[in-house]
């Protein structure tokens, strides 16, 4: 299947709510790779990758537990990084 991966950009009351570790759950349910972290603007950048059905699930997904909270979720398509074996939290 082909791999395919994504830089998102969340917005709004996304910190300080579990979010990180909300979506990390997520992303490692849909066994999907990359890193979160929270921005210094208040934002919270994931890099995902995996198969493309699987990364716009888990959006969705985070989207949903968290309405109300974000604002704007910005998805970019980006080059695959092998450096990526597992999705973890960054700080």
């Amino acid at each position: 299947m082909p791999q395919t991966a994504k830089n998102i950009i969340f917005t709004g009351r996304v910190q300080g709510v579990g979010f990180r570790f909300t979506a990390f759950h997520m992303a490692n349910r849909y066994q999907l790779t990359g890193q979160i972290r929270n921005l210094n603007d208040g934002s919270v950048e994931m890099v995902v990758q995996g198969n493309s059905d699987d990364i716009n699930d888990c959006i969705r997904d985070i989207e949903e537990s968290f309405t109300g909270c974000i604002s704007k979720t910005r998805i970019e398509e980006i080059p695959c990084d092998p450096r990526y074996k597992d999705f973890k939290i960054t700080f």
